[in-house]
């Protein structure tokens, strides 16, 4: 019976042409989808290396210099284009690619791909996320809105009853029948997708695992909006109020739910301003140590501290130059300061997350996007791992800079210059994401919650079909 449901809705589906004309536009667009994405992935690739190596080329070849001249030069983190991106795109397009490193201050991620789009972006890109998110759930709204009604429209269902139909097998026929092809398009997608990646030159490897992931929240996705679409039929006597019901559920749980979510968790947790920020960090700063002023209070104690360490009356006594000690302690100090503010935006962020998982329950769209752009490392969490790996090597590189300062010279000597192949021995940056077990650990919530929609969605549908 349920093979028979099955091969009776899937006839019906494929003669009407709005089905084939939806199919076909959807193809479409995600061949377009994929197209694009891979060649703008292969663009930033490019990039990537060319700026790479021009910035590594420009800090080996710089000559006989100071180092803290050289620290004051400064050198550049960029940040990767993971291969999962050609398929989630995630907030990648609104955060910055490269963060620049220098002495005394902590910089913020530039270039974002968004400051470089005209005003047309306004209203959108065609990205195969764009599409799995947002056109495929309508697309099961246009295919399955009239799954039941349509039995009680042209009395089929007395028909169907009479013959003692088993009302779990009916519903199984008729899910198998409309999930079935949307599942067909997604795997499709994605073995495209992977097979094209695996192609392409790209850093690290590529994760099939994480791949098949990825391919499993959308399948649940979709799964879950089959069952709403289903028990919206189940409960509706007409076919219009059906489809009604259900496109106004497709845009409060895409369009409106994730959009009042953001409102929300921004106005329960605001971050501060560009002017706030940078005025309470400055405020922290003057509370301490500035290794350029030789002259302050926290410099004098730090003077008389090291005097006493060494068992020495003057600085020209001590084996090493104070002066690149000092500006050391002062980038300590400076270090720890911006450690305690950019954790402030930090714990925001995490209060923010919080919300949308508690708003989680009128739409299972929230984490489904959430696990989708975390496997594809394009998602805030990444993009502050990314941050504080910059971080942690600005501050390496300048302990590295004023250690050579500090013992290769006497005190109050600023003409010292370290040698030409000295800058080659600096490591270079390399930044790994978080591999995918440690995603889904930090996800688990997310993951329940898609769960709880799944097996409620099931269970309400259920009941709906005894119902008929």
């Amino acid at each position: 019976m349920i093979f028979n449901t099955f091969l009776k809705e899937t006839k019906e589906l494929m003669r009407e042409g709005r089905v084939r004309i939806a199919f076909f536009i959807v193809v479409l667009l995600l061949g377009i989808a994929v197209w694009i994405s891979a060649r703008q992935y292969q663009n930033v690739n490019e990039q990537y290396e060319s700026a790479t190596a021009t910035e590594r080329g420009l800090w080996d070849n710089q000559g006989e210099k100071n180092p803290h001249s050289a620290a004051h030069y400064g050198t550049y983190a960029f940040k990767p284009k993971y291969p999962l991106s050609l398929v989630d795109q995630g907030v990648d397009k609104y955060a910055g690619t490269s963060i620049f490193l220098e002495a005394h201050k902590r910089n913020e991620a530039q270039f974002s791909a968004a400051t470089d789009q005209t005003g047309l972006a306004r209203f959108g890109d065609l990205t195969p996320d764009f599409i799995l998110l947002f056109i495929i759930p309508l697309l099961i709204v246009l295919l399955g809105y009239n799954s039941f009604t349509k039995e009680r429209e042209m009395g089929t269902l007395t028909l169907l009853k009479s013959q003692g139909i088993s009302n779990w097998k009916w519903m199984l026929g008729k899910w198998t029948a409309l999930f079935l092809p949307i599942f067909t398009i997604t795997l499709l997608l994605f073995l495209f997708a992977g097979i094209l990646l695996s192609s392409l030159k790209d850093f690290g490897v590529f994760n099939w695992g994480s791949l098949f992931m990825m391919l499993l929240v959308f399948t649940i996705y979709y799964m879950i909006f089959t069952n709403i679409v289903l028990l919206i039929s189940a409960m509706t006597k007409k076919s219009g109020i059906s489809l009604v019901i259900s496109l106004c559920v497709w845009i409060v749980t895409c369009l409106a739910a994730p959009k009042a979510a953001s409102n929300i968790a921004e106005s329960k947790h605001p971050y501060p301003t560009r002017q706030e920020f940078a005025a309470n960090v400055l405020k922290d700063k003057k509370e301490g140590l500035d290794g350029h002023n030789p002259w302050s209070k926290e410099a004098k104690l730090l003077e008389q501290e090291v005097l006493k360490e060494h068992g020495v009356d003057s600085l020209h006594q001590l084996p090493f130059n104070f002066d690149a000690y000092r500006m050391q302690k002062g980038e300590e100090h400076e270090a720890e300061v911006y450690f305690k503010h950019y954790n402030y935006l930090k714990d925001q962020y995490t209060k923010q997350s919080k919300v949308y998982r508690s708003l989680a329950a009128i739409s299972p769209y929230l984490p489904t996007r959430f696990l989708s752009m975390s496997i594809a490392h394009t998602d805030y969490a990444t993009h502050w791992d990314f941050a504080d790996a910059a971080e942690e090597y600005r501050i390496a590189t300048q302990k590295f800079l004023n250690d050579n300062f500090a013992q290769n010279s006497e005190y109050g000597n600023w003409r010292y210059q370290a040698d030409a192949e000295f800058w080659k021995t600096l490591p270079k940056f390399e930044y790994d994401p978080p591999e995918l077990n440690a995603i889904l650990s930090r996800n688990s919530s997310n993951l329940w919650i898609m769960g709880v929609w799944l097996s409620a969605s099931f269970g309400f549908l259920a009941i709906s079909i005894k119902k008929i």
